[in-house]
């Protein structure tokens, strides 16, 4: 089995600054970076800036993020995200909808993959019980109407297993809509589904290391394509207090996430 390639998640260091996250993902000798993108600070300045920075590191990135689809007109920040990926060479744009109209919401996102036709980004939707598309069943739906290559289904570990995702829901995604994913380990016993602040905490405080938590991560691993990079989003307030310098964060994440994916490659 060929080596995974993995990518260091924003998410695993909320508190990085753009070129902090670049360093990071070379320190922890990742395979690829991950980049936020917000709204209110990022600048063509800072596209510039993160572009060399990126470049002088040798840092590739996997993915930008946030594409937050909302109720209401179109957001002109969602298409100029998907050329600022481009511009970064980012390989996807993560997307997700608090949109509740599903005609809506495949409108906005149709609007992204049409921009990022031939830049090289793809567009990927995430399901999760914290958004309007909260199942991987409501994302093929989506993604059903959509036209274009450049689009893209994204799965997250926690969300797939909270939502009551199956091996075999993953196993009948269309393998031509998957560019990345997105695996971490939790606590096997959710918690309470309908308190949306519970979800959150779910997913920003309580993940674990890959093989140390209760989520069926073999079987999730095993559906999916040998070739898909891995972005590894271990979002953790214990790893955050453990590891408060931020490259030594990258590089225990990357320990690992490379352990248990070299144990499983020899089995």
């Amino acid at each position: 089995m060929a080596r995974r390639l993995i990518s260091l998640a924003a998410g695993i260091i909320p508190e990085a600054t753009p070129a902090q996250l670049v360093e990071a993902a070379a320190s922890g000798g990742f395979d690829f970076g991950g980049m936020w993108a917000e709204r209110d600070s990022w600048t063509p300045a800072t596209t510039r800036a993160i572009r060399r920075r990126l470049g002088e590191a040798g840092v590739e990135l996997l993915d930008l993020e946030v594409a937050w689809i909302m109720p209401g007109a179109p957001d002109p920040w969602l298409v100029e995200l998907v050329e600022i990926a481009a511009e970064l060479g980012a390989r996807n744009l993560l997307c997700v909808s608090s949109d509740p109209d599903p005609s809506a919401t495949a409108a906005k996102f149709q609007a992204m993959v049409d921009r990022a036709q031939g830049t090289g980004v793809r567009v990927n939707l995430e399901f999760g019980l914290f958004t309007e598309i909260k199942t991987i069943h409501a994302a093929r739906a989506v993604l059903d109407v959509i036209e274009g290559e450049a689009k893209a289904l994204l799965v997250d570990t926690l969300h797939w297993a909270r939502s009551g995702g199956t091996a075999q829901d993953l196993a009948e995604i269309p393998r031509e809509w998957l560019s990345y994913c997105q695996p971490c380990d939790a606590p096997a016993e959710p918690p309470d589904l309908a308190d949306r602040d519970a979800v959150i905490d779910d997913a920003i405080n309580r993940r674990m290391p890959l093989g140390q938590g209760g989520l069926p991560l073999s079987a999730m691993v095993d559906a999916l394509p040998d070739h898909l990079p891995l972005a590894i989003e271990e979002r953790s307030a214990p790893l955050r207090e453990a590891f408060p310098d931020l490259n030594e964060r990258a590089r225990q994440v990357a320990r690992t996430s490379r352990a248990w994916l070299d144990a499983r490659s020899t089995r």
